[in-house]
């Protein structure tokens, strides 16, 4: 009985050591999303870090500040979801497919 418990706390641990890995490895991912064709472009890191904003020169127009906003959003918004699905990729191949209970941050 206390056998089973060392392995699963050995389990556990090797879990653990994984996911750290997959999190340094996370930390490298970057992203792009965009939007209005390609005439905004978000690039974030990771951990959602904003690393780069292109704007093509074509919106610097003061009459049309709020359609670049909106473009500027829509393109954080597209990175931010293409981040999320890099990353739970990732963690679902450290974790085997075993589904952690939701809001649950990892490492423990």
């Amino acid at each position: 009985m206390f056998g089973d418990l060392g392995k699963m706390m050995k389990q556990a641990q090797e879990i653990q050591a994984k996911i750290g890995e997959a999190q340094a490895e996370i930390a490298l991912i970057e992203v792009e999303g965009a939007s209005g064709a390609g005439l905004v472009k978000v690039t974030l890191a990771g951990k959602g870090d904003l690393r780069r904003l292109a704007i093509d020169p074509s919106l610097l127009n003061p009459d049309e500040a709020e359609i670049l906003e909106d473009l500027i959003v829509a393109a954080h918004a597209d990175a931010r979801a293409k981040l999320d699905e890099a990353v739970a990729a990732k963690m679902q191949a450290v974790t085997g497919g075993f589904n952690l209970p939701a809001g649950l941050k990892l490492p423990f």
